[in-house]
């Protein structure tokens, strides 16, 4: 059944509905109807076609709020995704393998760890953060930590007595990130806290961790030896490793500004030393 106009001094059975939505506090439905209910009556809807219209709105409203909440509790930064990378920096990258973690949770399910390797500049937190986002927005939760803020609080939780808690607080995060593992400093009070951290999570829930260290060097990051063998065996025992080899972003940039400016001053030198001089005039 369709409706086409009301009657005058009657109440339009999109206003009933409203009326129902209002009683069943679905306060945002109400906000949009009055729009809506003029396309129907212009395209000539059904009731239910109406119906589906509002609660489409309504989930939509809901999603995008859920996502705002999520983001925030993630602590990342709306700028970095996968489309505002700059990929043209990273030569022969094969970005498909970390693509997919963006698009398939089952890594996720599986407690699967990443690990992202390579030089400062190159865009690992970029791609960490991006990476992070995609996850929020699969439905799931994240943390984003830098590593001596997230060893930080790990060490104040174990002076508390409070650090098996903490740890099990930090298991309501499908994904915990964490950042430039490679400043962190070596030290036996904080790699144990980072240590037992990775142990707690170690098939259970999933790590993003980079750093500008490749393994070989993480006996400066552990106290000793056997803590860094142990480490590093839980981190890549379920990961994918992806090396990023390139020339620091920042620096690239850097540089491109420094060549414009030359450019732009080379220019202007030009311009004065060529322009014509103006001749005397006697009176």
């Amino acid at each position: 059944m369709t409706i086409s106009s009301t009657p005058p001094n009657s109440v339009s059975p999109y206003q009933t509905l409203s009326l129902h939505l209002k009683s069943l506090r679905l306060s945002h439905m109400l906000n949009h109807w009055e729009a809506l209910e003029h396309q129907a009556m212009q395209e000539q809807w059904s009731y239910a076609q109406f119906l589906l219209a509002l609660c489409e709105t309504e989930i939509e409203r809901r999603w995008s709020q859920r996502l705002k909440r999520a983001l925030n509790e993630a602590q990342v930064p709306n700028a970095k995704t996968l489309v505002t990378f700059d990929w043209s920096h990273l030569k022969d990258f094969n970005p498909a393998p970390l693509m997919q973690l963006t698009t398939d949770s089952e890594w996720l399910k599986r407690a699967d760890n990443c690990l992202l390797f390579g030089p400062s500049g190159v865009g690992k937190t970029h791609l960490a953060c991006a990476v992070a986002r995609a996850v929020v927005e699969l439905g799931y939760r994240a943390k984003f930590f830098a590593a001596t803020t997230l060893v930080q609080t790990l060490q104040h939780a174990k002076r508390q007595l409070l650090l098996p808690s903490t740890l099990k607080k930090l298991d309501r995060y499908d994904l915990l990130i964490i950042d430039d593992l490679g400043y962190v400093k070596k030290s036996e009070a904080e790699t144990s806290v980072l240590f037992e951290l990775i142990a707690h999570r170690y098939e259970r829930k999933s790590l993003l961790v980079t750093a500008n260290q490749p393994f070989s060097q993480w006996n400066t990051i552990f106290a000793d030896d056997m803590m860094t063998v142990a480490a590093v065996d839980r981190l890549v025992h379920h990961a994918l490793i992806v090396e990023l080899q390139a020339d620091s972003y920042r620096k690239r940039s850097a540089n491109q500004r420094a060549q414009t400016q030359d450019t732009s001053q080379n220019t202007l030198s030009e311009v004065s030393t060529s322009a014509p001089v103006p001749a005397k005039t006697s009176n």
